[in-house]
């Protein structure tokens, strides 16, 4: 008899990742802020999606390093709580917020 594998779970929003769903690594320390060599976490690509549309590689690295931290952040509470009511395997596209694009295009 064959073993079965638990599912991976998503530590952001707490649904399993199934093999078929869109998934990626999430660097906790963006790489180009030295976190190339420290911790990583399986996302849904959504999850980590939206976590890159609202949060600069900075903003990342300063005050957003871990799940926890994360999760309590009040814009991405409330993307975690739409997103919990979704299939597991469920994936949109994710558009950069208005005050991110705007921060990026005043900074270029």
């Amino acid at each position: 008899m064959a073993a079965r594998r638990m599912p991976v779970i998503c530590p952001l929003c707490e649904r399993p990742i199934p093999p078929d769903a869109r998934s990626s690594l999430h660097h906790l320390v963006p790489r180009l802020k030295g976190g190339t060599n420290l911790g990583t976490v399986r996302l849904h690509q959504i999850c980590h999606s939206a976590i890159h549309a609202r949060f600069s590689e900075t903003e990342l690295a300063k005050r957003l390093a871990d799940v926890e931290m994360l999760r309590a952040d009040p814009e991405l509470a409330a993307f975690i709580t739409w997103v919990r009511t979704k299939p597991p395997q469920f994936h949109a596209p994710t558009r950069m917020t208005k005050a991110r694009r705007e921060a990026r295009r005043d900074r270029d």
